[in-house]
């Protein structure tokens, strides 16, 4: 039995300024055909490995092609018509196949479609037909639209946040194999829910994302019920068919599935309020209560600048607060700004330079900062990533995109005790303890730490004391009013009032 394998993975702010194109995708991994075996090491592949082996059957992988981009900006039509194009014709070459695995992430806007997971689904389903089985696995932050749905078999997204890829494609192997066995024949129900929130919620271990998630687990249990996917859609894709969405497959049992998608629907909406209790507070604020923590290491978040979101990471909003206060106390500070690498380079290791930095990407929310600083080393290029989780866990921020990064040529500069590690590509934005490390640095040594995330912080799980997070501007802020939205449908809770939902003209379906 043969089947394809493919993965075309990225998540996107309509915000960003910054486009993504084949090189954002080079810089994380692209590879075609035999080197997706070899060269993917990612949990999606490996958990549909291991689902493999569980079912045993006898099967021989096709692949087609790897692609994994960081977060960021809408891709270009360019872009997304080279992965047409790969798919399509490799689909084509590859025939006889008995089925297809697709791992995608679910929220990656094209600049020609607004719902690039469903447009390649189509033009797939127009080469291998309606009748080949084709289950995709999703992150859980995707905007699952009609087309999509229509499309496939099955789907699973991940079901925990720190993300689970690994254990998200092998319940998409297991499903996928059992409908090969014809152990199942899926039914599948959407419900979209007029909804979304900012970011601050969307950890599944507290909270009332763990109640919702808790609730897809035990219908996982209910007899008929093949899975369950909740997804609250990441909040910066301004989409016409954005939204939160509720999913269920069951064994041929449509009616249930539509009464169980519904019911998730229910107690997401149930718990709107909740999802939008904001933690975070003013910069200035959260250098000052970083500073005067008893003991480091103070993870700073910064909300606004989430390159795991598809900011741009040149916000420069922390480290102005840091140099304003005038602090005294070890801070590593993570800055793309190629400009800034280039005067660095050029001046070499232990001269002092003065630059402007920052806020070269996204204009819309910073403006340079000026800054004299001591070259202190020079470094960058690939680098691999160390996990600090568990070997069972592969999370976001060190199994969804490979195990290496490029972040391009990069600098230390030090400006007394703040350390700003600055590189020309976005990489993972600090994220990692690696990007200090590279240059010589120990996380543990510092006070504060600031992260471009707001919600991945785990890999400083060893050092850290406490998360402070930040609420700062740019294109994964928490404030979802601030943005301009043009193609979110309306109404949508919170941006319109909507007490009596759900009722007919409100489904969206």
């Amino acid at each position: 039995m043969r089947i394809a394998i493919a993965f075309y993975m990225q998540e996107t702010s309509s915000f960003s300024p910054v486009r993504t194109t084949l090189d954002t995708f080079k810089l994380w991994g692209l590879y075609e055909n035999d080197e997706v075996l070899e060269k993917s090491k990612t949990g999606y592949f490996r958990g549909f490995m291991d689902a493999a082996k569980e079912s045993a059957i006898d099967w021989t992988p096709v692949p087609i092609i790897y692609g994994a981009s960081t977060a960021n900006g809408p891709i270009t039509a360019e872009t997304l018509s080279y992965f047409e194009e790969k798919i399509t014709t490799g689909i084509k070459a590859a025939q006889p196949i008995d089925a297809m695995y697709f791992g995608l992430h679910g929220a990656a806007e094209a600049e020609n479609a607004p719902d690039s997971e469903g447009y390649l689904l189509n033009k797939l389903r127009e080469v291998i037909g309606d009748d080949l089985p084709l289950v995709i696995a999703l992150d859980h932050h995707a905007n699952i639209t009609r087309l999509m749905i229509d499309k496939v078999d099955g789907l699973v997204a991940h079901r925990t946040q720190p993300h689970d890829p690994y254990d998200t494609s092998k319940e998409a192997g297991r499903m996928l194999f059992s409908i090969l066995k014809g152990k199942i024949k899926p039914a599948m129900a959407l419900k979209k829910i007029p909804l979304i929130t900012h970011q601050e919620q969307y950890l599944t271990s507290k909270g009332p994302m763990k109640i919702w998630f808790d609730l897809a687990r035990e219908m996982e249990t209910r007899p008929g019920v093949v899975s369950t996917t909740t997804c609250p859609m990441q909040p910066w894709l301004d989409v016409p068919e954005g939204g939160w969405s509720a999913v269920v497959v069951t064994d041929n049992d449509l009616p249930l599935a539509e009464r169980l998608s519904e019911e998730l629907a229910d107690k997401a909406w149930e718990l709107r309020d909740d999802f939008l209790h904001r933690e975070s507070i003013p910069a200035a604020e959260a250098v000052k209560r970083a500073v005067d923590a008893e003991r480091g290491l103070v993870v700073l978040s910064d909300t606004g600048d989430s390159v795991y979101g598809g900011a741009p990471g040149d916000s420069n909003c922390l480290l102005k607060e840091m140099l304003t206060q005038q602090i005294t106390v070890p801070a590593f500070v993570p800055m793309v700004d190629a400009e800034v690498v280039e005067k660095a380079i050029k001046a070499g290791v232990g001269e002092t330079i003065t630059v402007m930095i920052g806020g070269k990407l996204d204009t819309s929310f910073y403006q340079p900062v000026k800054i004299t600083a001591k070259v202190a080393r020079i470094g960058g290029g690939i680098i691999t990533r160390i996990s600090s989780a568990p070997d069972s866990i592969t999370t976001e921020a060190n199994e969804d995109l490979g195990v290496s990064f490029d972040m391009g040529r990069a600098v230390l500069l030090e400006r007394g005790s703040i350390k700003i590690v600055v590189s020309e590509e976005v990489g993972i934005g600090g994220n990692n303890p690696i990007v200090y490390e590279h240059f010589g640095l120990n996380p543990g040594d510092a006070k504060m730490v600031v992260v471009k995330t707001a919600s991945n912080w785990q890999s400083f799980q060893e050092y850290m004391s406490e998360v402070i997070r930040a609420d700062t501007p740019g294109a994964t802020m928490s404030n979802l009013k601030q943005f301009n939205w043009k193609h979110l449908p309306r109404p949508i809770y919170p941006l319109d009032e909507l007490p009596i939902w759900p009722i007919e003209n409100l489904s969206q379906e």
